[in-house]
């Protein structure tokens, strides 16, 4: 129930290949995992650690108190809520989530909950908060219309903008809180609107066998990075859109740093672990193994899932899901906690990860420079 308390679950690992330190952050024999790649799973004091687990039956939030080695708290309790939806707003005292078709927000101390918006018959994908806090936005599939939902954090302005596809991963622009960047399902990959509505635009025009994946944008720089997986990692620029590749690797989920000078990425065929990457130069630093199962068959591939690819398409469409890619199967993408998703903390020391090497997936924080 919500604000129950559990032991610490931490042990200090060092990993195989580097020697980095890896803090082990759960143990609990269920799915445990980190926020989103697009999210950090750490308050900007460092003091407090949000993740999902099942350990109660459905995905619910729950945070490690004096990180990282303090007692597990209890967040959540009844519906269960999107399990990559959490984010953490600016100050670290208020986290937004999704239940379905609603939009809620929970106090940090209090864990008193209020519903910000419903979309009665819709489901709604991960959150978004725009940098001065005012914004939210999410992937939305209400009926048999796919766009994106936008609002103010107190309930006012909501409104749906449509999109013809399916989307997943709305970002707001980090300097200019009035764009929105999202992908389409399937290709062309990346877009733009204002969140009145207005501009909507491809950014990218390419086909489906060219596979854009896990935009977001590099720090404060204000230009976009993405992988074209497996070959590389691209970067575009947000006025231009002039478009140049920083290295040629299978990096998968990306995560810049604020300044936009280093790329933090997992990898998959082959997992190489995760790794830092100059923005400018391309160069690489290990950071650690991740030895996770990384499940999909999709990314053996180097284009997008089709319809004929796999028989989960229809199940997708039946289960109301927002795509494929959230669809928890062996066939095609995989169960999203399977993979990585590293994220760095709020002061750029540690990586946040997810991990199932134990046989069930578990949060880790490896230390860079360490």
């Amino acid at each position: 129930m919500k604000s129950t308390s559990y032991p610490s679950e931490y042990a200090l690992e060092r990993d195989q290949s580097t020697g980095a330190p890896v803090h082990k952050l759960t143990s609990a024999a269920c799915i445990n995992h980190a926020t989103y790649f697009l999210q950090s799973s750490l308050t900007p004091d460092g003091r407090t650690l949000i993740f999902t687990s099942y350990r109660t039956g459905t995905a619910q939030l729950f945070s490690i108190e004096e990180f990282p080695n303090g007692p597990i708290r209890q967040w959540t309790d009844g519906d269960a809520i999107h399990p990559f939806s959490p984010a953490i707003d600016a100050i670290g005292e208020r986290v937004y989530f999704v239940r379905s078709g609603s939009v809620w927000v929970i106090e940090r101390q209090s864990l008193d909950e209020r519903l910000i918006v419903r979309f009665d018959g819709a489901q709604l994908g991960e959150v978004s908060l725009s940098a001065d806090g005012e914004w939210l936005t999410a992937a939305a599939k209400q009926g048999g219309q796919s766009g994106i939902v936008v609002g103010r954090v107190d309930g006012t302005g909501w409104h749906l903008i449509p999109f013809p596809h399916t989307v997943i991963h709305p970002q707001f622009h980090p300097l200019e809180p009035e764009w929105i960047e999202f992908a389409g399902d399937p290709a062309p990959r990346m877009h733009r609107v204002r969140r009145d509505g207005t501009g909507l635009e491809c950014l990218y025009q390419h086909a489906n066998d060219e596979f854009v994946v896990h935009e977001t944008f590099l720090g404060r720089t204000g230009d976009l990075v993405y992988t074209v997986w497996p070959f590389g990692l691209w970067r575009m620029d947000w006025s231009t859109r002039e478009r140049h590749r920083i290295c040629e690797f299978n990096a998968w989920h990306i995560t810049p740093n604020r300044a936009g000078t280093l790329v933090l990425c997992d990898t998959n065929h082959p997992d190489l672990g995760l790794f830092l990457i100059n923005a400018e130069t391309g160069a690489r630093q290990a950071v650690c193994e991740s030895r996770a199962s990384s499940g999909g068959s999709q990314w053996l591939t180097s284009r997008y899932a089709l319809a004929e690819d796999f028989a989960a398409a229809r199940s997708a469409a039946k289960s109301g899901a927002l795509s494929w890619m959230e669809v928890s199967t062996d066939t095609v993408y995989g169960p999203q906690w399977t993979h990585p998703h590293p994220s760095f903390s709020p002061d750029e020391h540690l990586v946040i990860f997810t991990s199932d090497r134990t046989g069930h997936p578990q949060v880790y924080a490896a230390e860079l420079n360490g």
